[in-house]
């Protein structure tokens, strides 16, 4: 099916049009039980531009939770099979920039990372906010990276972590990433942590403590936006 779409651009076309469709349906009939809007609404208004990130695998809903146009780029790996990914997030009206990160550097280098990066940091001095997802692709499930502190050190833009989770989710066991299927006709969480801020002149050290603390804020609030939608309403 990969293979096919790859090679087809109008059951790209067609495959990414039933998505945006099917998340439109998600998001407008899950009744929302929790989101902390006039926290959102704040960061929007003193601290843009920003980073939003979440974990692999839960992002699927992020975008709906756009304020005041921010984020509008969107960071989407540059493999083959993540093309339908980037059709989705741009017919959702967000730009693309397409990169992928690595613990390998060669191989990072390979799928656009540095150039990834430095597109971003240049859409945030832009005054443009963005997202990324905190975790490597295909590698350690909920373990950030270094990519999204290189960028907030480069950029001076602090990162916003959030998580989104519905009552009515299929959880993809097999998945690297377990991902989650949100599911129409449920109710649902949207959480923000704390934001994390890299100083322009972070050493190895402090990077790996902010990167550390990324992790655990991701962490706590995703399991805050599931515990939200697990009490019994």
């Amino acid at each position: 099916m990969r293979v096919y779409l790859r090679r087809s651009p109008v059951a790209i076309y067609l495959v990414s049009a039933f998505l945006v469709t099917y998340l439109r349906l998600v998001y407008r009939t899950n009744r929302l039980v929790h989101f902390d809007s006039a926290y959102a609404d704040e960061i929007a208004a003193t601290r843009t531009p920003f980073i939003v990130t979440c974990w692999h695998g839960q992002h699927f809903m992020v975008p709906f939770f756009q304020r005041a146009g921010h984020p509008s780029v969107l960071m989407v790996s540059r493999s083959n099979d993540a093309e339908l990914n980037a059709r989705v997030v741009e017919m959702l009206g967000f730009d693309t920039v397409r990169a992928s990160g690595g613990r390998v550097r060669r191989a990072a280098h390979r799928k656009g990372a540095v150039s990834g990066l430095i597109a971003m940091r240049n859409h945030l001095r832009a005054g443009r906010s963005v997202s990324m997802i905190a975790d490597i692709p295909h590698g350690t499930a909920r373990e950030a990276g270094m990519g999204i502190i290189n960028l907030a050190r480069m950029s001076g833009a602090p990162i916003v972590p959030v998580a989104y989770a519905s009552s009515r989710r299929f959880v993809f066991e097999n998945a690297w990433d377990k991902a989650a299927l949100n599911l129409p006709f449920g109710h649902a969480a949207f959480c923000i942590g704390d934001l994390i801020e890299v100083p322009a002149d972070a050493d190895e050290d402090t990077m790996e403590e902010q990167r550390a603390r990324l992790e655990a804020v991701l962490n706590r609030v995703t399991k805050e936006a599931e515990s939200h939608v697990e009490t019994p309403r």
